[in-house]
């Protein structure tokens, strides 16, 4: 329900610059492009969440988390981009999550089922791997299995069907590339340049990230290897169409057992 999910795995996002013509005539890549959330296929495998009893458990999240639904910070591990979480009850049917790191609010969150309990929409600001302006967003989840009698109405499985919003540093991305090497950049600060021969390379600005691997597939078409402390987390591959303006990108969440796909456009 975060963008962490969206923007993480695409492996950053934004603006950093516009190749001139002759240089994005000579390689397919190059320049600025934007995720069309009207065409992203979001995860089939669905979130698992229960609160009950005064106490919130999200049983999907990569490392799965449970602490009590009071409202007060509560300390939690495994996690890179937070490490203390509060979540609160604001009503039967909605709660709200604070999330923070090194005692600083990184994110923010607020899921609200309908009245009906079929579905549920959630909007959050999220700046735990940015070093600029937050990322911000809504959407819509639809319930997959009902939670056990008695608990919230959050409780029980949903499949996140789409994102009704993202603020556009959170969907834009650059490639620059040069020779073998291959150079991203984003507006929420991430960056990296790596050769496209599969070696490890610095990735930089995301906590959750540490290194990356580019490896060219043909022309227009590239994979990208996320990993975290030398553990694979991630695997994204990037498909330019024959017309050169549209970039199909298939993630392989491999964290959470999960695969999506984006359309991203040429700016």
């Amino acid at each position: 329900m975060k963008k962490l999910l969206l923007a993480g795995l695409l492996g950053g996002l934004l603006v950093a610059w516009l190749m001139p013509a002759p240089a994005m005539a000579q390689n397919a890549f190059d320049g600025t492009w934007k995720v069309d959330l009207s065409k992203a296929h979001m995860p089939k495998k669905p979130d698992v969440l229960l609160l009950q009893n005064g106490i919130y458990e999200c049983k999907t999240c990569a490392p799965a988390i449970s602490v009590k639904a009071d409202g007060e910070d509560h300390k939690v591990t495994g996690h890179p981009y937070f490490d203390m979480m509060a979540v609160k009850a604001a009503d039967d049917h909605s709660i709200q999550e604070t999330d923070k790191r090194d005692g600083k609010v990184v994110a923010t969150s607020t899921m609200t089922v309908a009245p009906d309990g079929k579905t549920a929409t959630f909007e959050f600001t999220d700046s735990s791997n940015t070093n600029a302006d937050p990322v911000t967003g809504k959407g819509s989840m639809t319930r997959v299995t009902m939670g056990p009698k008695g608990a919230h109405a959050i409780s029980g499985s949903w499949r996140t069907t789409s994102y009704s919003s993202v603020s556009d540093n959170g969907l834009t991305f650059a490639y620059k590339v040069d020779g073998d090497n291959l150079s991203m950049t984003s507006p929420t600060g991430q960056s990296y340049t790596a050769r496209m021969d599969g070696t490890d390379a610095p990735y930089k600005g995301d906590p959750g990230t540490t290194s990356v691997s580019i490896r060219k597939l043909g022309k227009n078409s590239l994979q990208e290897t996320d990993k975290r402390n030398g553990k694979v987390i991630s695997i994204s591959k990037m498909t330019i169409a024959a017309d050169g303006t549209t970039m199909n990108i298939a993630v392989d969440d491999k964290l959470r057992g999960t695969s999506m796909s984006f359309v991203a456009t040429r700016q």
